[in-house]
C-alpha cells in the first residue's frame, strides 16, 4: 500500500507530459516483472522491496485511468459510464484476494503471486494494443513545424516542476479535490481494515478458517455490481431529465453528486450492521451479508466523486486523481495497522460503530458541494483555464 501511494504521485502527472499510453504499458510490464521477483524472493527482505516497487507500478491506473476516459469522451454520459465500468471491475477483485490466497497459502505462500503473474500475463496483449489518448502528446507527434516545436518547448526544469508539484497544489488549493480525497480515503482504507477485521470477526467469534473467512468477502462484490446498476439506471434518469428540458438537470452538481450523497448511509448502515450482528448466537452469514451495503456504497462513491473530479479538471485530472489516489493511499496504509488495537480495545461493536460516525461526518461532503460547489469552480484557476481554452462549453 505504500507503493500506491508513491506511485500516483509520479505518474500521474508524468502521464501529462510523456502520454497515456507509456505510463499505462511501463507500470504494467514492471508490474508483472516485480511480481515475478516475489514469487523468487530468497528472503523477507528481498519480498518487502519488490512488493513496494509491485505497488508503485499498479498504482498507475489510480490516476491514469480516469483521465484516459476523458480524453475518449467529451460527453460526460458516455465517460460516466465508461468510468463506471471499469471502476466496478477494480472494486470487484480486491475482495476476491482473500479467497484466492485463503487457500493458495495452504499449498505455498509463493504461490499467490504466480497466480498473479498468470493473470497478469493472459491481459498483457490488450495493455500492450492500447494507444495513446492525450491530445497534447497526439498533436505533438503529429506537429510539422519542428522549429516552432521548439520555441513551444518549456525547459525540463520547469516540465520537472510542474509535473510534480502540481498534484500538491490541487490538494492543497482545490477544495473539491481535499474534500472529496479525504472522504475516499476513509472509505478506502475502512474496504483495507476489513482484511484485518474480518479474520478477527469471524475466525475470533466464529472459528472459521482462513478460506472460508475470505468467503464471507463476497457480498461485498456482489454490492459492487448493485451500486454499477444504480449508477447507470441515475445515468439514464439524468439524460431523460435533460432532453426534457427539466430545471434541476441542468445544474451540474446534480449530474453526479445525488448518487454520492445515496452512498454515505450505505456504508454507515452496513457498518452498525456488521458490528452489532456479529455475535456467536447470530449465524456468521447474517454479518457477512452487510457487505451488500458496504460494496455498494463504496463503488457509488467512488464513481459519483470521480467522476465528478474528471469533469471538473479535464486534461488537469490526472493530477487531481493523483492526488486523490496517494492520498487514499496513505490512510490505507496507516488505519488497517489500527485495526488489532482497535477491536481490542473497543469491542467489536464499536470498533465498528466507530467508523461508522466518522463516516457520517464525511457523508455530509457531497451535499455541501450540491450547495458550494458553483461558487467554488468560479474561484478555481484550473477551472478557470479550462473556461479560456474551451469557450463556454466546459464540462465541470
Amino acid at each position: 500500500m505504500l507503493g500506491f501511494a508513491i506511485g500516483p504521485l509520479i505518474f500521474g502527472p508524468l502521464s501529462e507530459h510523456l502520454g497515456r499510453r507509456p505510463v499505462l504499458v511501463g507500470t504494467y510490464l514492471g508490474y508483472m516483472v516485480f511480481t515475478l521477483c516475489c514469487a523468487v524472493s530468497p528472503n523477507f527482505t528481498a519480498l518487502l522491496i519488490f512488493r513496494l516497487l509491485c505497488g508503485v507500478a499498479a498504482a498507475a491506473p489510480n490516476a491514469v485511468v480516469g483521465p484516459v476516459f476523458a480524453d475518449i469522451f467529451d460527453h460526460p454520459g458516455p465517460r460516466g459510464r465508461a468510468t463506471a465500468y471499469y471502476m466496478c471491475a477494480t472494486a470487484m477483485v480486491p475482495p476476491l484476494g482473500p479467497i484466492i490466497s485463503g487457500y493458495a497459502t495452504r499449498h505455498s505462500w509463493r504461490l499467490t503471486f504466480w497466480v498473479g503473474l498468470g493473470i497478469s500475463g493472459v491481459f498483457l496483449p490488450l495493455v500492450c494494443c492500447l494507444p495513446e489518448t492525450y491530445a497534447p502528446i497526439i498533436r505533438k507527434k503529429h506537429r510539422v513545424d519542428p522549429e516552432s516545436a521548439e520555441k513551444q518547448q518549456p525547459s525540463f526544469a520547469q516540465e520537472l516542476k510542474v509535473i510534480f508539484s502540481r498534484p500538491f497544489v490541487m490538494a492543497a488549493r482545490e477544495p473539491a479535490v481535499l474534500f472529496t480525497s479525504l472522504y475516499l480515503a476513509l472509505v478506502y482504507a475502512t474496504l483495507y481494515l476489513f482484511f484485518q477485521a474480518y479474520p478477527i470477526i469471524f475466525q475470533g467469534v466464529y472459528q472459521l478458517s482462513s478460506g472460508e473467512v475470505g468467503l464471507t468477502f463476497l457480498p461485498i462484490t456482489a454490492g459492487s455490481i448493485v451500486a454499477l446498476g444504480l449508477f447507470l439506471g441515475y445515468s439514464s434518469y439524468h439524460s431523460s431529465a435533460m432532453k426534457a428540458g427539466v430545471v434541476w438537470a441542468n445544474k451540474i452538481e446534480y449530474r453526479r453528486l445525488p448518487l454520492a450523497c445515496g452512498g454515505g448511509p450505505l456504508i454507515v448502515a452496513s457498518l452498525f450492521w456488521l458490528g452489532w450482528t456479529s455475535y456467536p448466537e447470530v449465524h456468521p452469514a447474517v454479518p457477512s451479508l452487510s457487505g451488500l451495503l458496504f460494496g455498494a456504497g463504496y463503488l457509488v462513491e467512488f464513481m459519483a466523486l470521480l467522476n465528478y473530479i474528471t469533469d471538473a479538471y479535464g486534461q488537469y485530472s490526472a493530477s487531481a486523481q493523483a492526488a486523490s489516489s496517494t492520498m487514499r493511499s496513505i490512510t490505507a496504509v496507516v488505519l488497517p495497522l489500527a485495526a488489532p488495537l482497535m477491536y481490542e480495545s473497543l469491542g467489536i461493536q464499536w470498533a465498528c460503530s466507530l467508523l461508522a460516525f466518522f463516516t457520517l461526518v464525511l457523508a455530509c461532503i457531497p451535499f455541501m458541494f450540491i450547495r458550494y460547489g458553483e461558487t467554488l469552480r468560479k474561484r478555481s484557476p484550473f477551472c478557470q483555464k479550462l473556461s479560456t481554452a474551451a469557450g463556454p462549453v466546459v464540462s465541470v
